[in-house]
C-alpha cells in the first residue's frame, strides 16, 4: 500500500454508560436538543445510516426516503462546521444524530442542524496527535439503539454512550487490538454482525514493517476477543507481537474493510502486498472467513500474485462488492490498484470476468451496489454497470464519464459521488452520466457522503495532513 496517498488525486436516550466508568473525556458542548432539527422528517423515527455502506455487507444502498429528490436537491443550504480534526472517512447517522470520528480519534455526535452536541477524546491522545499515527475508521452504531463504536489510533475500540459520549468500561472495554499502535493502523470502517463488532488492521503510509494485517472479533455485550485472524502467520489464533512473526505487511486496508455476507453471516476481506504460500501466509488476496473470524473458508489469490507483491499494486486496496445474479449466486466486484476489476464467484472463489474499471487506473474505493447495478468511482472516472446473464455472468457497463470520486453512495433513488480534488458532490439520477447538479466541497481524500432526514453530510480535508482542525459540510432542504 506504500503508494496509497495518490488514491483520489489520480428522541434523547439515557444518559450514562453500561458500567459507569469513563477512561476518555466526553465533552457536551452544545445543548440544542435533536428536536430542533430541520422539518424535514426523518423516514420514520428509527431510519438510521448506522454503519459505512449502510449494512454489513456494504452495499452503500440506502433504500429508504431522504427527502431529497432530483426536483429539490439544488436547494440544499450548505453549512460548513469547524470541528477538532479531520474527518478522512464517512458519518454515520443514528438517534437523529451524526455521529463522525476524528483522524485522531476523537468521536463527535452533531445534531440534523450541524449543533455538536458532544465530544470524546481518547486517553492519551497527546501522544499521538499531530503525529502521522493516525486512523481513517468509520464508526459503527451498536443495533440497541444506545452505543456507539469508534477507534483511535492507540489500537484501542472504544464502546460510547450515544446520548452523551461517555466510554463504557468493564468487561472487556475498552479493547485493544494491535500490540504495536505505531505500525499496525486501524484505518478501516468498523462493522457490526449479529453479536461481533468486526475490526481490521493494516499498517501506515510507506509500510514500515513490522506488521501483520488481521480481522478480529469481539463480543459486543462483554468486549471479549472471540477470534483472531491473521493474514500472515495465520495458524495463530491471537493478536501477534508483530516482530514474533518472520513475515510482514498483508494489510487489510481496503475502505470496507470487512464485509459480511447476506444470509451467511461469513466475512470476506482482500489483503495488500505481502508474500503467498497458500498456507499461513496470504498476501493480495481475497479472503473468505467463518462469521466469527475463527476459520478460512476459502481464498482466491491472482496467479500474478508475485508481481503485484513486488511492484507494491496491492489488490487489497478494495474489499469485494457483493452483487447477487440472475443465477441466485453472490458474485464479488473486487477492484484493486492494477485498474482492473474482477467479477469472482463467491462460492467458487473463481474469477468469471476481468474487465478496466473507470479511467483504467488504481482505484481504492468501495463500490455502491442496488439491485444488479454497480457503481463505481475511481480517480479517473465514474461508471454504472448492470450484472446480466445466468451461468456465465458478465458486468455490463451501462455509462461512464471522467469525473474523479471516492466510493459513491446511492440514497433516496440519487446517486451520490464526492470529487475529492474540490470538485465537489455530483448527484445523480443513477442511469445518467450527467449529474442533477453538484454540491460545493472543500478537497479532501477518502470521505464520502451520506444522506438521510433531509441532509446530506461529508468531512473534508487529508487526514495525511496531520491537522488538529478541520470542517464537515452538511447541506439541508430548508
Amino acid at each position: 500500500m506504500r503508494s496509497c496517498r495518490v488514491a483520489l488525486v489520480a428522541v434523547a436516550l439515557a444518559t450514562g454508560c453500561s458500567s459507569g466508568g469513563t477512561t476518555g473525556e466526553s465533552t457536551a458542548t452544545d445543548t440544542v436538543p435533536v428536536a430542533s432539527s430541520p422539518t424535514v422528517p426523518l423516514d420514520g423515527p428509527t431510519a438510521t445510516w448506522p454503519l459505512f455502506g449502510v449494512t454489513r455487507d456494504r452495499r452503500n444502498d440506502f433504500r429508504g426516503s431522504t427527502g431529497i429528490t432530483a426536483a429539490n436537491v439544488t436547494t440544499l443550504t450548505r453549512r460548513s462546521i469547524a470541528i477538532p480534526g479531520t474527518v478522512d472517512s464517512s458519518p454515520i447517522f443514528v438517534g437523529g444524530r451524526f455521529v463522525v470520528t476524528t483522524s485522531y480519534g476523537k468521536t463527535i455526535a452533531l445534531n440534523r442542524r450541524g449543533h455538536i452536541l458532544w465530544t470524546y477524546t481518547p486517553p492519551g491522545i497527546d501522544g499521538w496527535e499531530g503525529s502521522a499515527q493516525i486512523t481513517n475508521a468509520s464508526p459503527a452504531a451498536d443495533p440497541d439503539g444506545e452505543h456507539v463504536y469508534a477507534v483511535s489510533p492507540d489500537g484501542v475500540v472504544h464502546k460510547l454512550s450515544l446520548a452523551g459520549g461517555l466510554e463504557v468500561t468493564g468487561g472487556g472495554w475498552p479493547v485493544r487490538i494491535t500490540r504495536d499502535p505505531t505500525h499496525e493502523k486501524l484505518g478501516t470502517a468498523l462493522n457490526i454482525s449479529s453479536r461481533l463488532v468486526l475490526a481490521t488492521t493494516g499498517g501506515y503510509f510507506g509500510d514500515a514493517p513490522p506488521y501483520q494485517g488481521h480481522v478480529v472479533s469481539i463480543d459486543r455485550a462483554s468486549g471479549r476477543i472471540v477470534h483472531v485472524w491473521n493474514a500472515l502467520c495465520s495458524d495463530r489464533d491471537q493478536i501477534l507481537e508483530p516482530s514474533s512473526c518472520p513475515e510482514s505487511d498483508g494489510a487489510i486496508w481496503a475502505r470496507a474493510g470487512a464485509v459480511v455476507e447476506p444470509g451467511s453471516g461469513r466475512i470476506l476481506v482482500a489483503t495488500g502486498n505481502a508474500p503467498y504460500d497458500g498456507k499461513t501466509a496470504w498476501g493480495d488476496s481475497v479472503l473468505r472467513l467463518s462469521r466469527d473470524a475463527g476459520e478460512l473458508v476459502g481464498s482466491w489469490t491472482p496467479t500474478n500474485q508475485d508481481a503485484l507483491n513486488s511492484g507494491d499494486v496491492d489488490l487489497g486496496s478494495t474489499a469485494p462488492a457483493l452483487v447477487r445474479g440472475a443465477d441466485d449466486r453472490l458474485y464479488g466486484v473486487q477492484g484493486g490498484k492494477d485498474g482492473l476489476l474482477r467479477l469472482i464467484d463467491i462460492d467458487r472463489m473463481q474469477v468469471v470476468q476481468t474487465l478496466p474499471d473507470p479511467g483504467a487506473t488504481a482505484m481504492f474505493t468501495a463500490p455502491a451496489v442496488r439491485g444488479r447495478d454497480v457503481f463505481v468511482a475511481t480517480g479517473g472516472g465514474t461508471a454504472a454497470y448492470r450484472l446480466t446473464g445466468s451461468g456465465t455472468p458478465r458486468l455490463l457497463e451501462l455509462w461512464s464519464n471522467d469525473s474523479a470520486g471516492t466510493s459513491p453512495v446511492v440514497a433516496g433513488g440519487l446517486l451520490y459521488v464526492y470529487d475529492p480534488t474540490g470538485g465537489g458532490i455530483n448527484v445523480y439520477r443513477p442511469s445518467s452520466p450527467s449529474p442533477v447538479t453538484t454540491l460545493a466541497a472543500d478537497a479532501g481524500h477518502w470521505q464520502s457522503p451520506i444522506a438521510i432526514g433531509g441532509c446530506v453530510m461529508i468531512g473534508e480535508g487529508d487526514a495525511n495532513d496531520h491537522a488538529t482542525s478541520g470542517t464537515l459540510s452538511l447541506y439541508c432542504l430548508t
